[in-house]
This record gives C-alpha cells, sequence and structure tokens, in this order.
C-alpha cells in the first residue's frame, strides 16, 4: 500500500508526508508512546543537580561567614563557638590565640572567594544557556525570540510612526523605477567567464540517498518534518526521494536559466529604446 501512495506522489514534501503518515500509523498499531497534541514537548527547566550543590555551598558559605564574623565581633555563645571550632577543624588554630583575629579575617576572605568563584561558574552556564537557547529558537521560530527580546517599558513607549509615512518611506524605496548604469567591468566579467566549462548536471541516484542515510542515527531528534530517519532507509523510499531530489534541481536549473534570459532581454530592450 505505501508503494502505491509513493508512486503516486507528486513532489518531495508529499512524498515526505505519505512517509510520516506511514510512521504515525506504524506507531498507533504496535501501541508506541506519542506526543500529545498542544502538550509543550520542550525539555524541562529544572535546575542542574550540579547547579543545586553549589547553590548550597554558597548557601553554607555565607551562613559561616555571619557566624565568624560574629566570633570576630565578641560573641562567645555556644552555639557560635561551636560552628567555629568545625570551620578551623584539623588545622593548629587555638580560638584563644592572640592572632585569632587575624584567622578569622583570613577565613572569612578565603570564603568571600570561593563564593565568587563559585557565583562566577553559575553566570557562565546561565549566559551559556541563554545564548544557546536563543541560538536554537532562532532556527525554529524567530517570532517568539523577538518577543523574548522585546523590553515593555522601552518599546512601548512614545507614541507609533504614522501608517502614511510608512507607507510612502518604503514606497518610496521599492515601487520607484530606478535605471542602473552597469560600468565596463561587466563586460570584463562576462568575457572572463566566458571560457568557464559549465558544471555537469547533478544526477542523484538512490545509492547517494542510501549513503547519505545509512549512518544517520535511526531515533535522533527529528528536525522540522517530524520524521526520524529510520525511515527514510527503505529501498523504495529511496528511489523515490532520489527521483523527487532530481526533479527538484532539473526545476530550479530552469527557473535559473528563464530569470537570467529574461533580464538578459529585458537588458536589450533597454537599450534598444535609448538607441
Amino acid at each position: 500500500m505505501l508503494v502505491t501512495y509513493l508512486e503516486a506522489s507528486r513532489d518531495l514534501c508529499e512524498t515526505d508526508s505519505i512517509l510520516f503518515g506511514a510512521a504515525l500509523a506504524v506507531c498507533r498499531i504496535i501501541g508506541a508512546k506519542l506526543p500529545v497534541a498542544g502538550r509543550a514537548t520542550q525539555k524541562s527547566s529544572a535546575i542542574p543537580a550540579w547547579r543545586k550543590r553549589i547553590e548550597d555551598r554558597i548557601a553554607k558559605a555565607r551562613a559561616l561567614i555571619g557566624r565568624l564574623t560574629s566570633f570576630r565581633s565578641g560573641n562567645n555563645r555556644p552555639r557560635i563557638m561551636r560552628t567555629v571550632r568545625m570551620a578551623f577543624a584539623g588545622t593548629n588554630i587555638n580560638l584563644f590565640q592572640p592572632d585569632i583575629t587575624q584567622k578569622l579575617t583570613e577565613r572569612i576572605d578565603d570564603l568571600k572567594q570561593k563564593i565568587a568563584a563559585w557565583g562566577k561558574r553559575i553566570r557562565r552556564f546561565s549566559e551559556r544557556s541563554r545564548r544557546f537557547n536563543q541560538n536554537r529558537l532562532f532556527q525554529s521560530d524567530q517570532k517568539r525570540l523577538y518577543k523574548t527580546l522585546e523590553r515593555p517599558e522601552v518599546c512601548g513607549a512614545g507614541p507609533g510612526p504614522d501608517q502614511a509615512d510608512t507607507v510612502a518611506f518604503w514606497r518610496g524605496l521599492w515601487s520607484e523605477p530606478v535605471n542602473h548604469s552597469e560600468g565596463p567591468w561587466m563586460e570584463v566579467v562576462a568575457s572572463q567567464s566566458a571560457s568557464v566549462t559549465p558544471m555537469d548536471p547533478v544526477t542523484i541516484t538512490p545509492e547517494d540517498v542510501a549513503e547519505a542515510v545509512r549512518r544517520a542515527p535511526n531515533w535522533k531528534s527529528p528536525g522540522l518534518d517530524g520524521l526520524h530517519h529510520y525511515w527514510l532507509k527503505g529501498n523504495h523510499t529511496h528511489t523515490k526521494i532520489g527521483y523527487r531530489e532530481r526533479k527538484k534541481l532539473q526545476n530550479t536549473m530552469v527557473q535559473n536559466i528563464t530569470a537570467e534570459r529574461s533580464d538578459e532581454c529585458s537588458e536589450t530592450d533597454q537599450l534598444q529604446a535609448k538607441l
């Protein structure tokens, strides 16, 4: 049945739609789990475990700095003393030695430097994650990206531009005819390009398609069409995709040649009109 539908397909988009429908039907038959319509399929925005650990270290370090500062100010309560002893555990520092204030200051500065380093690590990760998400969103949905970049306090301030002025501005750029005077360099480029051998026509065979999808991961995240590579690895699919890609290239070449010939004709008409 699939072969019949593929043979009747008219272009590459229709072939892709048929393969997607076949893949969906197979998943429903075998009972595979499918994404629910309307439900977001993006990854969860949960905080990574390593970031939680760093934030816990920062919180504990700040609490310890507060206890050490309180002890340095003369607070000798048992709870404060117990925390200070734990902070200097494993060292030969006595809490009642003459230079204990200097030791406390050094310990507080060391904790502050650690907090600064941990915070910088989190900021680097947040900045990198923000750039990565913006780049990925730009590839998939530019409109939503621009909405996230908008600042209401700036974008919404003041009256908007007048519609008539806006129309007149862009009409003056795109609607007014412009006569371009090409210099002699065009003739030089044309003479240099006359000896260039045209490229041979590209022929995409089923073997080319099979080689392109052979090493592709079967169940890697699909593209915009939502079709995994697994469904592109059938022999008949290779034949149909190769044929559609070949027709697409041929149509593109014909369109380019037609556009070039129309440009040449228009230039010839302009020269004749000037003469």
